[in-house]
């Protein structure tokens, strides 16, 4: 099946039993980026509301290998997970003064209707400084979704970037290593003087006898 382009999946949940199908590739990414979070599935010719629960992709080409749906009912309330994504980092004050934005959290926990279910969910941070800390209280709900996550959860922040300097008390230490090992060299080369010097004397006193 996936040699010819097409992706396996099961469809199950809502009391029904499960149902294997497979699917074209290209319509499948194509109704995953186009339908939201809400997919529609005809198969043998009943139609299910449905939503992603899990897929498998190849890890080199990224291709789907596998799509796990899951039926839903459009009046009863689901948790699912939705893509956090920070806008505006480019004009935050912070970003300008040579900070860096760390994004925390990238999902949020939420309850809604398959019907309310965004896409994904935006958060403006072009007002962070330097220091600045997002936490999930800040970031506003859209209509008709429940956050389930911790209020206080960190979102981001913008830090100060580190810079990687050596203590001045390792450059004093390793000056005066430096300066204790010529010292040493220095008395040892005047120490070798002197014994040549005491031979030559003696050689002389030879000489003379």
């Amino acid at each position: 099946m996936r040699r010819s382009g097409r992706v396996p999946g099961v469809l199950y949940g809502g009391g029904e039993d499960p149902i294997s199908f497979s699917v074209d590739d290209r319509e499948l990414r194509h109704a995953l980026k186009q339908g939201g979070a809400v997919v529609e599935l005809s198969l043998d010719g009943s139609t299910s509301n449905a939503v992603l629960k899990e897929f498998q992709r190849d890890p080199v080409r990224g291709d789907m290998w596998h799509v796990d749906f899951v039926r839903v009912r459009m009046d009863v309330a689901i948790q699912t997970q939705i893509v956090l994504e920070l806008t505006g980092a480019d004009d935050a004050p912070g970003m300008s003064e040579g900070g860096v934005l760390e994004q925390i959290t990238r999902e949020l926990n939420i309850e809604a209707l398959p019907g309310d279910i965004p896409d994904v969910i935006t958060h403006d941070v072009s007002k962070l400084e330097i220091n600045d800390t997002v936490h999930l209280s800040d970031v506003a709900a859209p209509s008709g979704v429940t956050f389930l996550d911790d209020a206080e959860t960190v979102i981001a922040s913008v830090l100060v970037p580190r810079l990687e300097v050596e203590p001045e008390d390792a450059v004093e230490t390793e000056t005066e290593v430096i300066g204790e090992g010529d010292g040493d060299a220095a008395e040892g080369d005047a120490s070798e003087g002197d014994g040549e010097s005491g031979d030559g004397g003696d050689a002389g006193s030879g000489d003379s006898e």
